[in-house]
């Protein structure tokens, strides 16, 4: 099915907030700041240690599109596109992205996205803070569709002008040739995606990963599945490592499984430059297990509560900082549903209770009182 592709939104320019920090934000924010921003609000909500940051909304990134003059070209090269048209979806977004990437902000709007980084520096004590500038899509971590991934992030930026620079490569990611063709596929009509980018205290990890609240390959909702590497979790997201590999009992918090790989490259920062880079990890400390027993229990059981929460499995990025004392020092990078086993009928993947036992096993899996 493809989409009829009609004008892209108009910017009103009136109050509506440029700046949003994650702390105002929850749920009910998507609209304005996106479905990764919402999520990192509602989770410092509940009291998740979230590394602090703010979303520069949708009103703020469609007002740059509307005053560089660009929304009437970005239509039109839009208009009529083939989703299965490899060249033609990667032709119209090379154009779109290189006139995003190359215009001006307004003053106001750099000013207002300036300001507020500096704020995030004053927070975090420090005079430029390294940050992660990363996409947040008002269709992104839907529970019924899959367009995670399909935008930007960018890792240990640091400085307003640097800041400014990927804010708009973010903003241009909307259009990457793979987001677009997915949009046409699922006849998701362009205009009804905007975008927000999220502006987030880089955690400086000691190990990182993902982490599922069900198992990634069989649907077993009894247990949480942790995958880890040392240094920042895109070596673990990208699969360009095998990282260690952990299931945990749900109710027990029990390590039921371990497996520890030979870790051989990670990410970390480049101090001289101050950007993430790939190194080779010590020969000794390839095959040595990259999370502590006490940490994977504690990350299972923020799974759990975050599963509780939004009452349904679910998708967590996270990482161990290690410029933060310890047992204070696990931080949620962001937390999407789960798209692939929770879309299949629940009977398919997880039995329903069918004794006392079962009864108040499952319950303990939900979260729901037992009596």
């Amino acid at each position: 099915m493809q989409a009829a592709v009609q004008s892209l939104p108009r910017a009103s320019h009136d109050d509506a907030p440029v700046v949003r920090w994650f702390e105002d934000c929850d749920k009910s924010s998507l609209p304005e700041v996106g479905g990764k921003c919402a999520s990192l609000g509602e989770l410092i909500r509940m009291g998740v240690r979230v590394p602090p940051g703010f979303a520069v909304t949708t009103h703020g990134c469609t007002r740059f599109l509307s005053e560089a003059g660009i929304l009437p070209e970005i239509a039109a090269l839009l208009q009529g596109l083939p989703h299965d048209d490899i060249v033609r979806l990667e032709q119209a977004s090379a154009a779109i992205r290189q006139m995003i990437e190359s215009r001006p902000m307004s003053i106001e709007l750099e000013d207002q996205i300036a300001e507020a980084y500096r704020r995030l520096s004053i927070r975090c004590g420090l005079p430029a803070s390294p940050v992660a500038v990363r996409s947040s899509a008002t269709a992104e971590d839907l529970p019924d569709a899959s367009f995670a991934g399909q935008q930007d992030t960018y890792l240990w930026i640091r400085g307003a002008d640097e800041v400014l620079h990927h804010v708009r490569r973010c903003i241009s990611s909307l259009y990457t040739g793979r987001a677009i063709g997915y949009r046409q596929k699922m006849g998701f009509p362009h205009e009804e995606v905007a975008i927000s980018v999220g502006v987030q205290k880089m955690a400086n990890a000691y190990t990182a990963g993902v982490m599922f609240t069900l198992h990634p390959a069989n649907g077993d909702r009894s247990v949480i599945v942790i995958d880890s590497n040392y240094g920042f979790g895109e070596s673990v997201v990208s699969g360009e490592v095998t990282p260690d590999h952990f299931v945990v009992n749900k109710v027990t918090l029990d390590i039921t499984e371990r497996t520890i790989s030979r870790k051989e490259h990670c990410y970390t920062v480049d101090l001289k430059n101050q950007c993430s880079h790939l190194v080779e990890v010590p020969f000794e400390r390839q095959t040595v297990q990259s999370l502590i027993d006490d940490e994977i229990c504690e990350l299972a059981w923020m799974g759990k509560q975050i599963e509780k929460h939004y009452g349904r499995p679910m998708d967590v990025e996270w990482a161990v900082d290690k410029d933060v004392p310890s047992g204070s020092n696990i931080f949620i990078l962001q937390a999407r549903p789960e798209t692939v086993w929770s879309a299949k009928p629940r009977a398919a993947n997880a039995p329903e209770a069918t004794s006392a036992m079962n009864y108040i096993v499952s319950g303990l899996l939900s979260g729901r009182r037992v009596s």
